[in-house]
C-alpha cells in the first residue's frame, strides 16, 4: 500500500476527473493522498479541501500559501489557516517556502510570508511542508533561524532537487526528504544519489500532481497512481524491493503527520 504524500486534488486537471482519478489510485494501491491546498491562488479551496477528506478517509490534507502567492497572504488569510489548523483532517503546513526561479511574488514578501508561517506551525505543532527552489540556502538558513531550532514538530522538504550537501543541512534539521517524479529523469544522477543515502526512515514518495509526472509518463497529467513508479525508482536505486519503500515511506508518514 502506498501514500501519495504531496498532490493538488484542487487544481482542475484532477478537479475535473476526480473520481476516476481516485479509482485508479485505488487500483494501483495507494490508499492515502495528502492533498495540498495552496491557499490565496485561484486553486486553493480549503473549505471544499476539508468537506472532501470528511467525507473520503483516503483523504488528508495540508494547507498553507504558496511563494507564488505570497502577495496575497493577507493578515485575515493568515487568521483563516490557523483556525483550519485545528481540524483533525488537516495535518500539515504547507506548502510554504521560498521560489527564486519564477519569482511570482516578491522576494522579501517571500521571505516574511514564510518565517509568518514557519512560526504559526511551530506554535501550533504542525509539521511543515517546504517548497524550495533555487532557494537552498535561504530556506535553510530562515528553517535554522525560525523552526528547526530545538524540539519542532518536524516537516518534508517538498520535491527535493538539490545535492547531497543540503540534503545533509535537511536531515540535520530533523526534516524528511520528499522524491517525486524527477527522480527518474534521465537527467537526475545527482538526485538519486541522495535518494540511495537518505536515511531509511526520513523519506518520502509523492506526485505533486498534475504536475512533473515519472517516467514512463512524462508528458501527461501527473495523478497518485503514478507514485508507484517513484517507488520502483526508489527500490531500484536503494537494491530493495518495491513493497519494502512502500512500506518504509508509509511509516514515514504516519509518524510525521501522526496519521
Amino acid at each position: 500500500m502506498y501514500v501519495d504524500s504531496h498532490l493538488h486534488l484542487d487544481f482542475p486537471a484532477i478537479r475535473e476527473q476526480l473520481e476516476a482519478v481516485l479509482e485508479r489510485a485505488s487500483a494501483a494501491g495507494v490508499t492515502r493522498l495528502l492533498n495540498i491546498v495552496c491557499a490565496g491562488s485561484k486553486e486553493g479551496r480549503p473549505a471544499e479541501a476539508v468537506a472532501a477528506a470528511e467525507s473520503d478517509p483516503r483523504i488528508q490534507v495540508a494547507m498553507g500559501v504558496h511563494p507564488h502567492d505570497a502577495s496575497a497572504a493577507t493578515p485575515q488569510l493568515e487568521r483563516e489557516l490557523r483556525r483550519w489548523a485545528e481540524h483533525p483532517r488537516v495535518v500539515g503546513w504547507g506548502e510554504i517556502g521560498l521560489d527564486f526561479h519564477y519569482d511570482n511574488s516578491p522576494r522579501q514578501v517571500q521571505r516574511d510570508v514564510f518565517v509568518r508561517q514557519l512560526e504559526a506551525a511551530r506554535e501550533l505543532g504542525q509539521p511543515v511542508i517546504i517548497h524550495s527552489r533555487d532557494a537552498a540556502g535561504e530556506t535553510c538558513r530562515l528553517l535554522e533561524e525560525h523552526f528547526a531550532h530545538g524540539r519542532h514538530p518536524g516537516g518534508v522538504m517538498h520535491c527535493f532537487t538539490y545535492d547531497w550537501a543540503v540534503a545533509e543541512r535537511c536531515l540535520g534539521f530533523g526534516f524528511h526528504l520528499g522524491f517525486g517524479g524527477i527522480v527518474t529523469f534521465p537527467r537526475s544522477e545527482e538526485l538519486r544519489e541522495v535518494a540511495r543515502r537518505v536515511p531509511d526512515d526520513r523519506f518520502l514518495i509523492e506526485t505533486d500532481s498534475p504536475y512533473l509526472a515519472p517516467v514512463p509518463h512524462r508528458g501527461k497529467t501527473n495523478e497518485p497512481a503514478f507514485v508507484v513508479e517513484v517507488a520502483r525508482k526508489l527500490a531500484q536505486v536503494r537494491d530493495t524491493a518495491v513493497e519494502e519503500i512502500a512500506r518504509q515511506s508509509t511509516r514515514n508518514f504516519e509518524r510525521l503527520f501522526r496519521a
